[in-house]
């Protein structure tokens, strides 16, 4: 499946906030597939949030550890795609992206997708997912 592009998006008048918070999400997922932790922990502005699986998971800097990709919902994931981004709403230091991500198999098969809404806040400088609420395990 091909990623969408920054060019299918709506440009508004915060269009550079779209921009870093697009790029934000394009390293967010790089990172996860790479399974770089630090990588990872870049692309948040913590405390952030998860809203998934029945729970609302305040995540801070140290609550991903390597073994997670190991276990439960990732136990065959190899890695994952967008197959939606949506701008919702855009301010100069929020944006509200529509989602829609899939999890495959390392044989390209699928495992699942699902909806979700990213929060991406501008904090001290830095762009980074705040918040996250998914359909997804």
């Amino acid at each position: 499946m091909r990623a969408p592009s920054l060019a299918s998006f709506p440009m508004t008048q915060n269009a550079q906030s779209v921009a870093a918070a697009m790029q934000c999400l394009d390293d967010f997922m790089a990172a996860f597939n790479a399974r770089d932790l630090d990588a990872w922990r870049k692309t948040f502005n913590f405390p952030s949030v998860r809203l998934a699986s029945g729970a609302l998971t305040i995540i801070d800097e140290n609550y991903h550890q390597p073994q997670m990709f190991g276990r439960g919902a990732l136990a065959e994931w190899d890695h994952s795609a967008w197959a939606r981004r949506e701008v919702i709403h855009a301010g100069d230091d929020k944006v509200h992206i529509d989602t829609r991500f899939v999890r495959y198999r390392k044989d390209g098969s699928e495992l699942g997708a699902f909806d979700s809404i990213y929060v991406v806040t501008r904090e001290n400088g830095h762009w980074g997912v705040k918040a996250r609420s998914s359909f997804a395990p």
